[in-house]
């Protein structure tokens, strides 16, 4: 039975505009409809999340999701949203990026069942296609003061935009095009940025084809305070655990702001009305406790990288303000603990050194972390000294068992001064 694929986007905020007749149509029955990918990375990042979430909803609605990859769009570069051309990718790191794209897409996607997720290449139809065979074939069925018309161009006109840019547009409603008529795809979603490629795309359906197709696109997600959703000091926030550590991901969502936070559970997790409700109600009678982030951190943290990069990212969490164990520590990938303990001062020893140092050489002889082996025995005396978060007096002994990744001791002092040994 198809659900209203309509209503369960709006309340949840996902509607930015939509082609009249689009609901009626959807609401017939089973129906087929896409999004597509740039694969200009070997990874997705959460600015894309928006999208990926409409398939999911939309698959979960009944209907058939078609997600594209764009191995021949990406070679064009779509203008849209941008102040400048980009540059173009060769075929070998294309292909290698849609293969990575395709493998996050398949996290969130049912590639089974009736109604089957299932991949497409834009790749596939215009390799074979001749420049001329195209401009003949598609490119007489739109004027260019139609084509001038769109926004992505006229932002453009000023700066510069080349025939390249300028023909993009055409080339991604040539996309539905081909799956309309070889899918059954009747509907385009996307970003609201995209608009103007949608409505293309079903300006040749009709040209064409003399078929019906229709449009949705979401809202562009903003923070609160105006800066761009996805982006961290750091840069974006990728769905690639190499690119992005599990405990990073974790705490970009976790560090949302409340009004913010209201936002995402309602576009980034599959929570009902009433859960999302009920938790907002919850963490309104204590905001300390951040359960509306928590909610929203857990849930996308395990969809994208699993229950154990979740439990890993909390034990980070904890370790940052001071709830951990010496096993929390080393449950940590090297690249995490990094991350958690970033521009923490340190010092190498070597292991020769490691295998005779004494707690109060750690502290003050071998390295600069307290000013003298004075001050170290006041604060041992004190129980102000931790080795990897757990107390220690001044008769502890170091042991390989100590060493986390092989090669790592975080001596501490109180609750926020921390120094990291490296043993090499």
């Amino acid at each position: 039975m198809v659900k209203n694929f309509i209503e369960e986007l709006k309340w949840r905020g996902m509607v930015h505009d939509m082609m009249p007749g689009t609901d009626v149509a959807l609401n017939k029955g089973v129906s087929s409809g896409y999004i597509g990918f740039d694969p200009t990375a070997d990874s997705l990042h959460v600015g894309h999340l928006v999208q990926i979430m409409t398939l999911v909803h939309f698959q979960k609605a009944g209907h058939k999701p078609f997600a594209l990859v764009g191995g021949a769009t990406g070679m064009v570069g779509d203008p849209s949203g941008k102040s400048q051309e980009r540059n173009l990718l060769d075929e070998e790191t294309l292909n290698h990026n849609v293969a990575c794209v395709k493998g996050q897409l398949e996290k969130f996607l049912d590639f089974s069942g009736e109604n089957a997720a299932e991949m497409v290449n834009n790749y596939d139809w215009f390799k074979g296609m001749s420049f001329l065979d195209f401009i003949r074939d598609v490119g007489k069925h739109l004027t260019v003061n139609y084509m001038m018309a769109k926004d992505s161009v006229k932002s453009r006109l000023e700066t510069g935009l080349s025939f390249t840019e300028f023909s993009y547009q055409l080339v991604q409603g040539y996309d539905f095009y081909y799956l309309h008529k070889n899918k059954n795809c009747i509907v385009q979603l996307g970003g609201s940025d995209q608009w103007g490629n949608i409505v293309t795309g079903t300006e040749l359906i009709r040209r064409m084809g003399r078929g019906e197709a229709y449009a949705v696109t979401t809202p562009l997600i903003k923070k609160a305070d105006g800066t761009k959703f996805g982006k961290t000091e750091g840069g974006s926030v990728w769905l690639d655990s190499e690119k992005t550590s599990p405990y990073e991901f974790y705490q970009f969502w976790l560090n949302a702001s409340d009004t913010d936070a209201s936002n995402y559970i309602r576009i980034f997790t599959l929570k009902t009305k009433e859960e999302i409700e009920a938790t907002e109600k919850e963490h309104n009678d204590a905001p300390h406790l951040r359960i509306l982030q928590k909610a929203i951190a857990e849930e996308v943290t395990v969809r994208v990288h699993g229950e154990e990069a979740l439990r890993t990212a909390i034990a980070a969490s904890n370790i940052l303000f001071g709830k951990s164990t010496s096993d929390d520590l080393k449950s940590l990938s090297e690249k995490d603990f990094f991350a958690i303990f970033d521009g923490v001062p340190q010092a190498t020893i070597t292991k020769d050194d490691f295998s005779s140092i004494g707690i109060l050489d750690a502290l003050a002889g071998k390295t600069s972390f307290l000013a003298s082996n004075g001050e170290a025995r006041r604060e041992l005396k004190a129980n102000a000294i931790t080795v990897n978060k757990e107390k220690v007096g001044e008769d502890f002994q170091f042991t390989n068992e100590h060493l986390i990744n092989g090669k790592y001791i975080l001596l501490g002092k109180g609750k926020k001064n921390n120094y990291i040994l490296i043993v090499q």
